[in-house]
């Protein structure tokens, strides 16, 4: 599925390579950013934040979900 392509060329995958230093970062506690609180304060996020593509993405979602406990 992360093959899949959402964005001239771009896939799921290449969301989630580009988005994951950042988000490491912010879950760890060693960015400005406060850890996530909820589901919405991600989802927001991860559309902020990806380049060129504002919408959400649900399999990028569900990758970075399953990665904290929110």
């Amino acid at each position: 599925m992360t093959n899949k392509h959402i964005w001239e060329g771009w896939t799921v995958q290449d969301f989630i390579n580009e988005l994951e230093p950042t988000f490491n970062r912010i879950v760890n506690g060693h960015s400005w950013t406060a850890p996530f609180k909820n589901d919405k304060e991600l989802k927001e996020w991860l559309m902020d934040n990806q380049p060129y593509y504002k919408k959400h993405i649900p399999e990028v979602f569900n990758y970075f979900k399953e990665r904290i406990k929110i």
